[in-house]
């Protein structure tokens, strides 16, 4: 056992709580929540290494025994899942410290510290019951992130937002519920052995599909629905942070559950998932070249990368699931740049309408190619990160033979590149509308957090042989439960 695989979500738990007692505290509030984000980071790179050195690493809460008490694990997945998210997680708050106004005043840093330590106990977590408690606590910070401002949008939204997740929670629930009444436990290493040896029966298989539901709820795959208006009615950083990390807990899941626990009937679990998947690219792709406004553009974007890395999980080998997991790190990473990029753009334009910015890279040329880096990344293109992460699922598709949806894999990257240079070259590109001194912001928020995630997804791309190390270890785990129930049940 080891006792650091609770720092993750030990130390954005207590951090937030101190925090609401230094309301007025606005500074100490930034430096303090900064310090412990950049702990988080330095603890799950420890992590990391632990676990590529020592193998899988747990810790049962409480000292009760397996399958008793609640285990965490830190796989390699779950570890480099953990150290990205706290990274693009610095990365967002740091930027937040520049935009969040009169929000600062009502908590906003301790709720982000709150929804840190909700995604990185949903990576962690051993027991699927703690999974539905994780997940409510990144829902509850996430709630009301959401609705700070008051804005009508973003009231609207909320309400939205919590009637589906409300109701998705329910579904986990009763998942979670029927489950444990066919095989009377709920660690996640012994419901995949128990599962095992009574087989996926038409009972479990249809819990499987129920799960998947909840899953692609959370993850936004096909049922994305309450995405595009919760997303585009947040703040700036909010909303990076949100692009960055919920969708990807749903994703993390389903990785999860469908490797450890409901893998035995794939031709029925892993061929819905595989539609579900290529409808969303299909819609997603759809959406993002429809709109003229950046944060709905940018949504949908969000959209389309989810089903690209489901379609990768469906597939099922172990060529499009490195290929998967690699992608899911580097649109962690992607999807909060390209967010922060285009909220300083919003927020120096003063609307989000699209027709009517232009030119803004004649006052700020740092912020238009870092925004252009982004949007190459996003579609895939070398060096840089997507690309190694795309032609490993695509490649994953072309050996089980399913031509069609690669084909379709590849004209949604097209559509996606469309979409993000539409943005590039109508806002930074043509006549200068707005000079310096009409402009609502500077932008120089931004700098910071940007370069230091498009230097990551610059390093992903260039060292890709190098974070394979890990990725291969993490597959090895995914494409072998046994691995995982071993490392849960050792004494």
């Amino acid at each position: 056992m080891n006792n650091l695989v609770v720092f993750p979500i030990i130390v954005p738990l207590l951090t937030g709580i101190f925090l609401f007692f230094l309301r007025k505290r606005i500074f100490l509030q930034k430096l303090i929540s900064a310090a412990a984000l950049s702990a988080v980071i330095i603890i799950s790179a420890f992590l990391v290494h632990d676990v590529s050195v020592n193998g899988i690493q747990t810790l049962n809460m409480g000292g009760w025994e397996v399958p008793f008490g609640i285990t965490l694990v830190a796989d390699m997945m779950a570890a480099l899942l953990v150290l990205t998210a706290s990274i693009v997680s610095l990365a967002c708050l740091l930027y937040a410290f520049s935009t969040s106004g009169e929000r600062e005043k009502f908590y906003v840093y301790p709720f982000i510290l709150l929804l840190v330590c909700g995604v990185n106990g949903s990576f962690l977590t051993g027991d699927i019951f703690n999974l539905f408690v994780f997940f409510e606590c990144m829902l509850l910070a996430s709630y009301v992130l959401l609705s700070l401002g008051g804005e009508k949008a973003q009231l609207r939204e909320s309400i939205k937002y919590i009637l589906v997740n409300v109701m998705s929670s329910m579904l986990f629930v009763a998942a979670v519920g029927y489950l444990y009444s066919v095989t009377g436990t709920l660690n996640m290493a012994h419901l995949s052995e128990r599962v095992a040896e009574v087989g996926q029966s038409g009972i479990l298989t249809t819990v499987s599909l129920l799960f998947l539901i909840v899953f692609g709820l959370k993850a936004a795959l096909f049922l994305y629905f309450w995405l595009r208006g919760s997303y585009s009615a947040t703040p700036p950083a909010v909303a990076a942070l949100f692009a960055a990390l919920l969708t990807k807990v749903g994703i993390y899941c389903i990785f999860r559950v469908f490797t450890l626990i409901f893998y035995h009937e794939p031709e029925i679990t892993h061929t819905v998932m595989l539609w579900m998947a290529v409808l969303t690219m299909i819609l997603g792709a759809i959406g993002a070249i429809a709109y003229w406004d950046i944060k709905k553009i940018l949504a949908y974007n969000v959209i389309v990368s989810v089903g690209f890395i489901v379609f990768g999980a469906a597939v099922a080998t172990s060529t499009s699931l490195s290929g998967a997991l690699y992608y899911l790190i580097h649109d962690m990473v992607a999807k909060g740049l390209i967010f922060i990029l285009g909220g300083a753009m919003i927020s120096i334009a003063g609307t989000r309408k699209l027709r009517e910015i232009s030119g803004l890279i004649r006052y700020h040329p740092m912020l238009g190619w870092l925004f252009f880096l982004a949007a190459l990344a996003l579609a895939g293109v070398p060096p840089l990160s997507g690309f190694v992460g795309k032609v490993m699922v695509l490649q994953g598709g072309v050996d089980a033979e399913m031509y069609g949806i690669v084909a379709v894999g590849l004209l949604t990257s097209l559509l996606v590149l469309y979409s993000v240079i539409k943005i590039f070259l109508h806002g930074f590109w043509g006549e200068t509308i707005l000079s310096e001194e009409e402009e609502h912001s500077t932008g120089k928020g931004v700098l910071i957090p940007g370069v230091a995630l498009a230097a990551i997804l610059i390093i992903m791309g260039i060292g890709a042989d190098s974070v394979f190390v890990y990725i291969d270890q993490a597959v090895e785990v995914l494409m072998n439960p046994k691995l995982y129930i071993d490392a849960v049940f050792r004494p």
